[in-house]
């Protein structure tokens, strides 16, 4: 039996496969309520003909001072804002092919099986990189002051490593006493580690079906969900050094411009020219329905193509999805955006993404959702 049979291939027996690989991960991201399902997205795209890109309402809070009940003053009552928001369809498709002269031969393996697996897994990892590509567009956000004060108040700025005392500052910093909503932390490996090392983080364990324990890519922190992801934004930091004598365990650069030269031969002398190059992370941290989420399907999901000529024959899997991710409270506005569907790099701009606003044509005259509302920070550290 081939890897790839197209004569016995059954589309939506195949794609219901893809659908129900156990994935521990994407399931702890909707366990911790940070990332929720919203299908009405799907449902009103579907019903709109098939539309990639639509405008939803967000409903205001009710605020405002109590008034004193006295029996004499009047009642001055006051009413709720809708803001604007929208939001886009992410289209992406990829394809494997294997030669009928490599075909491996085996007694009954599951060949379809396998390959729902692999599928599967592979598009859940496409879907989380493409979520952190959603959170470095809204932090990039720079047109207006309502967005740029979403930003400054929503990073936090480490001085070194990440702390015990961080998120707490962090999550306080951006939402004041709407932080006891953050439910999960996005970092990176070498932060895990930090904070390993600190004694903070300690790591989810899963024993398969025959028995064997291992570590997970998830731990808690502080009662919180920590999801070690490598693809969360790092930069390279550089900064005039302050030693006063050579240490042998550093590099140290020169700069020219805005070029960094590793120094070869490091001469005391010379030392306070010197800069050091430091690592700088970023850790994102999220609430209670932070990011919706909704599969919109695609026509034809995954489907064979077969090539009888080429190689002396060979068969293509081709796989497609169709998805969103919607930050609760950000809009994505395709300021630019070439075609029906954005790229990471699209993705990741921040003219595509303003706060939920209350749509009037002209900037100046919007009202903005209150940036409290939204559950979600950004931390840098080193």
């Amino acid at each position: 039996m081939g890897i790839f049979d197209s004569k016995d291939f059954n589309s939506k027996a195949f794609t219901y496969k893809v659908g129900h690989v156990p994935n521990l991960v994407r399931n702890e991201l909707i366990k911790s309520g940070a990332v929720v399902r919203n299908n009405d997205y799907k449902e009103t795209m579907k019903a709109q003909n098939g539309v990639n890109y639509m405008e939803t309402v967000v409903k205001g809070l009710i605020d405002g001072d109590a008034q004193n009940y006295d029996g004499q003053q009047n009642l001055t009552p006051g009413s709720t804002k809708t803001y604007s928001k929208k939001v886009q369809a992410i289209g992406r498709m990829n394809g494997w092919t294997e030669k009928d002269f490599s075909t491996d031969v085996t007694g009954g393996e599951d060949f379809m099986g396998n390959i729902a697996g692999q599928v599967g897994t592979y598009w859940q990892t496409e879907k989380q990189k493409n979520l952190i590509s959603v959170l470095k567009g809204v932090f990039a956000m720079n047109t207006g002051k309502a967005n740029q004060n979403f930003v400054t108040r929503h990073t936090y700025v480490c001085p070194g490593a990440i702390q015990a005392t961080t998120l707490n500052n962090a999550i306080t910093k951006a939402c004041g006493d709407n932080k006891g909503k953050f439910s999960l932390v996005i970092m990176h490996s070498d932060v895990a580690t930090q904070l390993e090392n600190l004694q903070l983080l300690e790591y989810k364990k899963y024993t398969d079906k025959d028995g064997i324990t291992s570590n997970l890519p998830i731990g808690t922190w502080g009662g919180k969900t920590v999801l070690v992801d490598d693809g969360v934004p790092t930069e390279t930091e550089y900064t005039l050094t302050t030693d006063t004598a050579l240490d042998p365990n550093k590099v140290y650069y020169t700069k020219v411009g805005d070029v960094y030269t590793e120094v070869t031969t490091p001469d005391v002398k010379d030392i306070a020219t010197y800069y050091e190059a430091h690592m700088v992370y970023t850790t994102y941290a999220l609430g209670a329905g932070a990011i919706e989420y909704s599969d919109l399907g695609a026509e034809v999901p995954n489907e064979m193509v077969r090539d009888a000529y080429t190689n002396g024959g060979k068969t293509t899997l081709v796989s497609r999805t169709r998805f969103l991710f919607s930050p609760v409270g950000i809009s994505y506005e395709k300021a630019n955006q070439a075609t029906d569907s954005p790229t990471l790099a699209e993705l990741e701009r921040g003219d595509n993404w303003s706060l939920a606003h209350s749509n009037e044509s002209v900037a100046a005259n919007r009202s903005y959702i209150n940036h409290k509302a939204i559950p979600i920070v950004k931390i840098t550290s080193k």
